[in-house]
Formats: C-alpha cells, sequence, structure tokens
C-alpha cells in the first residue's frame, strides 16, 4: 500500500519489478560456465542455449522454450590451447565470431531482448596518443587499432557492426582472472606456467567481481560499448610478485622481451590500457585492478603468512 500524502491521499504502489529469466550461450565455455553459477546463487532463473550460434531457425527455438528476459552471449572461438590456432581456422572462427554473433545478435533484437555480448579489448594496442604508462587509456567510442591476430581482427569487425543493433551492451573483457587458480584460461595460470614472461602493464578483467556488475548491466537494460576491466594496469611482474607472496614463496619466472616472444608465438598479442571513466561512473564500487586482485583472487587462496 502506497504511503499517506500531506493531502490525505496515498502515493502510487511502486511498479513491481518484472521476473528475470536468463538465456545463455557458453554453457561448456569458462564464462558461460560462472555465469550459470553466479545465476543459481542469487536465484536467477536461467537457461543454457542449445543452438548454434550461427543456425537462425536453432536460436529461435531456444527463445520460445525459455521466455528469457535477457541473453548472454558468452560463447565464441578463442581457439586452443591460445588465439594461434585462429590464424589456421579463419573460417571457423568467423562462423562463430562474427556469423554467429550478429545472428543472435539479430534474433534478439526481433524478440526485443537485450543481448549482453561479451566481447574483448584486446583490439587495441599502445601508440602514439595512449603511450605505455601514460594513464591515457583507450575509451569506447575509440576505433580499434589492433590487427596483429585474425582473433582480434574478427572481434574489431563485429563490435564495429553490432553498434547499429541499440539492443546489445558488448562488455570488452581483457585477460580475464578468476580466483580458480587451476582453470588453464585464468590469465595467472597461463603466466605460472610458461619459461617465460613479457613484463607489460595491461588493462585485465577480474570476473569474480565484474560478472556480477555484468548480471546488474541487463538489470538496468544498459546497451552500448562497455570498456569492462578493473580501472588501471597491471603487470605481468606485479602479478607473479602477488602469486608469490600469496601462493608460493619459492615461485620464480624469467622474463623475455617481445621480439623474443615474437619467436614463440604465431601472431602478435594485444597490449593496452582501457579507460574505465564510463564503467566506474555507473558502477563506483569497482575496485582498482590491483586492490581488486588482492581482494578476490589473492586473499581467498593465500597460503603464506602475507594473510
Amino acid at each position: 500500500m502506497g504511503a499517506a500524502t500531506t493531502n490525505g491521499s496515498a502515493d502510487p504502489a511502486p511498479a513491481p519489478v518484472p521476473a528475470l529469466k536468463f538465456l545463455i550461450y557458453g554453457r561448456t565455455g569458462w564464462i558461460g560456465g560462472l555465469l550459470g553459477g553466479l545465476c543459481a546463487a542469487r536465484g536467477i532463473p536461467f537457461a543454457y542455449g542449445a543452438g548454434r550460434l550461427e543456425s537462425r531457425a536453432s536460436l529461435e527455438a531456444d527463445i520460445d522454450a525459455a521466455s528469457p528476459t535477457h541473453v548472454f552471449n558468452a560463447a565464441g572461438v578463442t581457439g586452443r590451447p591460445n588465439v594461434d590456432w585462429c590464424e589456421t581456422h579463419r573460417a571457423e572462427t568467423i562462423r562463430a565470431n562474427v556469423v554467429g554473433t550478429l545472428t543472435l545478435a539479430d534474433v534478439c533484437r526481433g524478440r526485443g531482448l537485450v543481448l549482453i555480448n561479451y566481447a574483448t579489448g584486446c583490439i587495441f594496442e599502445y601508440d602514439e596518443g595512449h603511450p605505455l604508462g601514460s594513464g591515457l587509456g583507450f575509451k569506447e567510442e575509440d576505433t580499434p587499432n589492433f590487427v596483429g591476430s585474425f582473433y582480434s581482427k574478427t572481434k574489431a569487425m563485429v563490435e564495429e557492426l553490432l553498434k547499429n543493433y541499440e539492443n546489445v551492451c558488448t562488455l570488452r573483457v581483457r585477460m580475464p582472472i578468476s580466483s580458480d587458480l587451476s582453470n588453464p584460461r585464468n590469465f595467472i595460470t597461463k603466466i605460472t606456467r610458461y619459461d617465460k614472461v613479457v613484463n607489460i602493464p595491461n588493462s585485465m578483467t577480474i570476473l569474480d567481481e565484474l560478472l556480477p556488475i555484468s548480471i546488474e548491466m541487463a538489470k538496468r537494460n544498459l546497451t552500448g560499448i562497455w570498456n569492462f576491466t578493473n580501472p588501471g594496469v597491471v603487470s605481468h611482474n606485479e602479478i607473479l610478485e602477488m602469486y608469490r607472496d600469496y601462493i608460493d614463496p619459492s615461485f620464480s619466472w624469467k622474463n623475455f622481451n617481445l621480439e623474443e616472444q615474437a619467436k614463440v608465438i604465431v601472431a602478435p598479442r594485444s597490449n593496452n590500457e582501457l579507460d574505465q571513466t564510463k564503467l566506474k561512473r555507473e558502477f563506483p564500487e569497482l575496485l582498482s585492478i590491483k586492490e581488486s586482485l588482492i581482494k578476490y583472487v589473492f586473499e581467498p587462496n593465500c597460503k603464506t603468512s602475507k594473510a
């Protein structure tokens, strides 16, 4: 019942919050699996899509069966064991990352559904306008400048096309990290297993903090492009120093430069800083990358006296 006002009438009762139901693509993927776990823990009804993204009829059938309020796309091709796979599997990469994503966006638009699309921020590299160490990050409206890998080319291509879909929320994820240090897709797990690592400051995404924010973004029906990383940058060595201090005091590593790295990979890798003004304005509680690493990753996993 509404509250009484000074003239004796009652304020109208607040409109009921519509029930949520999420349809998630990417069940077998890392982010898709984590997203389902979050929904289950929060009591949000959800279903995983069974259709292939490039099959319009199967996407329509999924939506008919689930009747979702929002759709999340965590599917796509990143390559196994890494993005070098995409260099020799270009048709497959286009089918999933371009054709599939566009088909899902188009189907969702036809149904009046917001699509939360987990994309990538690995479509930029430091340049004269955004020098390494300057603190000047690439903004949402900046044009991608990194074409070193075919994977990044397809992601930049589809991001540009998705600008024409007013129902899509594009989240630029970078070098994702989670508290599960056993997961081979975790950036920290990757670099602890490398023989040598480069040492370059980068924007990164702490999934434990940011995936719940993506759910909130769906609730708010936010759309457009968003740099989906924690504010600030952190280098490979800084992360490995935290790993040594919190997890394994005996851990050691070796560095090499980009020229040496180029000899052991097929495609160059993106290194950049993304501007976080837009996301921080919407979610002022968002922690900096180093604070988030400590709170969500290293303190829960601490095995040393650092705690």
